[in-house]
Order: structure tokens, then C-alpha cells, then sequence
């Protein structure tokens, strides 16, 4: 029997290299998408190609509804949960000063209650086979990001609720974190802001949605590991 893993927001960019990794590696899938049904479909053929199932499931993870029914679906097709990739996140350029209430809570609903909601949601199935919650912060978490001050307040609290979550949900479910850099830049991003991006690595370049598909494979099978932040920045939070 296949391991089954879920991920969320897992129809595009690293959140699609995540899903596509996990059925290289054997498991079968169950991928949640909010708005991206052409892509979902693509993503569920490229699955089913290597021979893995793969079920999609239309989901607002800033919705509790929503991810309720996302728990029932996995439930009533599979029964049971090894790897939850929280990857689902809602990314916002606003500057602090010019953030609305609604905007904030739009941000934080997704990329922070929605985490701790699914994790809820689906503990008992993750205690039972032994599994492993995987959340996708952000290096911005890490550092104070005036132009994107809401989704950099919502991933510092990803990464702490990791740690909570890791110390409720022991000794049977490991929960960690994984804080990706510059693996993906955003569409339209100027040539001139990518390569002050890749001047502030350690490194100098930058990354690739596959360097986050192998550090969530570590993390999946990693047994001794669990309450965990592992940066995927080319050591760029190495410098000020």
C-alpha cells in the first residue's frame, strides 16, 4: 500500500513541485487547489502517469467550511493520512501602513489558521499511521519585510506554531518546517530585483522548487526530527 500525502495549494508553482516530488517517491496524492482547476487537472494527469492516484479537491484554506470538507474528502476516499504539506498561501505585497483589516485577515487566515485548522482536522489519521506534518514558511518569516509586512507576520507565526504543534501532536506525529528563499520568483519579477535578490544569498544564485521537494522528502522520513526549521535560502538570512 502507498503512503498518501496530502498538499495543499499543490496546483501551482512549489506547491506543484511538492505534489509531483511526493508521487516520484511513491506516495499517492491528494492535492487541494482554491482557484486553479486547468492547472489541478494537469498536475492530477502528470501524477497518474507515474502509476499514482491522485485526488483533487476544491479547497479555501481560508475558509474553516472549506477545510472541513477538505478533511471529509480525504476521510471518505482514503481512510487514512502519512504527509500533510501545508503549502496553500495567500501572498500579498502591501506595505505596513496601507494594510486594511480585511486584507490582514485575509493574509493571515490562510497562511496561519488555515495550517492549524487542517492539522486539526486531520490529527487523528495522521496519529494513527505514525505520520508527518510538513508546514512551507517563508525566509520572510525571519526577517522584517516592511513591503510584504502581513504574509512575513504570517509566516514568523507558522514557524512558531510548528513548534507548538510538534509538542502537542508527540510522540506519534513529527511536525516541521521548511523556510524557502529565492527557489521560485514571482511572474513579472524585474530582471535588476532578481539579481539584487540572488547579490543577498551566501551562495550567489538562487534556488529551485526542487531543492524544497527534497528538503520535504527529508523531513517526510527524517524520525528522529520534529519541532524543526530548515532554511532553503542559499544563505541569505546569513546576512543582514
Amino acid at each position: 500500500m502507498n503512503p498518501i500525502a496530502l498538499v495543499t495549494g499543490g496546483a501551482v508553482r512549489v506547491g506543484r513541485a511538492i505534489a509531483l516530488g511526493l508521487a516520484e517517491a511513491g506516495y499517492d496524492l491528494v492535492v487541494s487547489y482554491r482557484s486553479s482547476a486547468g492547472p489541478a487537472e494537469e498536475v492530477k494527469s502528470l501524477i497518474e502517469g507515474m502509476g499514482r492516484s491522485c485526488t483533487l479537491v476544491e479547497a479555501d484554506m481560508g475558509d474553516p467550511g472549506s477545510i472541513a470538507n477538505l478533511g471529509t474528502a480525504v476521510r471518505g476516499t482514503h481512510g487514512r493520512m502519512d504527509l500533510l504539506v501545508n503549502s496553500a498561501a495567500n501572498f500579498q505585497a502591501t506595505s505596513l501602513l496601507n494594510i486594511e483589516a480585511e486584507e490582514w485577515d485575509a493574509v493571515l487566515d490562510v497562511n496561519l489558521r488555515g495550517p492549524h485548522l487542517l492539522v486539526r482536522e486531520l490529527a487523528d489519521l495522521l496519529r494513527a499511521s505514525g505520520g508527518a506534518v510538513v508546514n512551507i514558511a517563508d525566509h520572510m518569516g525571519m526577517k522584517p519585510w516592511v513591503s510584504y509586512a502581513h504574509h512575513s507576520v504570517s509566516k514568523a507565526g507558522l514557524i512558531h506554531l510548528t513548534k507548538i504543534q510538534a509538542r502537542a501532536l508527540a510522540p506519534q506525529v513529527r511536525v516541521n518546517a521548511i523556510a524557502p528563499g529565492l527557489v521560485l520568483p514571482p511572474d513579472g519579477m524585474e530582471a535588476a530585483v532578481l539579481e539584487r535578490e540572488i547579490d543577498a544569498t551566501v551562495l550567489k544564485r538562487a534556488g529551485t522548487p526542487k531543492d524544497v521537494v527534497e528538503a520535504v522528502l527529508y523531513l517526510a522520513g527524517a524520525e528522529y526530527v520534529t519541532g524543526q526549521l530548515l532554511v532553503i535560502d542559499g544563505g541569505g538570512t546569513l546576512l543582514d
